[in-house]
């Protein structure tokens, strides 16, 4: 089949990888928009894991409060490099990171972190297995190792705070 740029531009569209990528992953599937959507997360996923050791010290802090100042948020976002932190793709992270907190009031930020008697279902009270508010079909953690991917760095929620007026 045929690779046109039309097809490698809504998956670039879907995806935000890169056009060779892109490309590479429309050749494997002979076309198939889905099936290279799903290649590429699995390459994410790789990419993410071979960055699971690296160091994260670098980052920042998103802050938000919602309309009427009854709630709000923080999150630490950390990466490898202040080059990183300053990116569109990081900041937009952490802001969606910070909006998540703020609608969803997650106790921890993963699984692990969960107390072994406490009952509680990791996609409730987890920041990284809720799924995503703006797209359901995607848990939290999918949108930080997409970004991984995306940047290259090893990117970590560090921790979050919410506060609510009375709460």
């Amino acid at each position: 089949m045929q690779i046109t740029t039309r097809l490698i531009k809504e998956l670039r569209q879907k995806t935000s990888a890169g056009v060779m990528e892109c490309k590479d992953a429309l050749e494997e599937t002979k076309g198939d928009l889905d099936k290279a959507c799903e290649v590429l997360r699995e390459r994410g996923l790789a990419k993410a894991e071979k960055k699971k050791d690296r160091i994260a010290s670098q980052g920042l802090v998103e802050a938000y409060v919602h309309h009427g100042g009854r709630i709000g948020a923080m999150v630490e976002v950390n990466c490898e490099t202040d080059f990183v932190a300053k990116t569109d793709e990081f900041k937009s992270l952490a802001h969606d990171l910070v909006l998540q907190v703020v609608a969803t009031d997650p106790q921890f930020i993963s699984a692990d972190q969960v107390p072994g008697d406490a009952g509680l279902s990791p996609e409730e009270v987890c920041l990284l297995d809720q799924p995503f508010i703006r797209d359901e079909a995607k848990k939290v953690g999918d949108l930080v190792t997409e970004v991984i991917a995306k940047l290259g760095e090893k990117v970590i929620v560090r921790r979050f705070a919410r506060f609510e007026l009375g709460g």
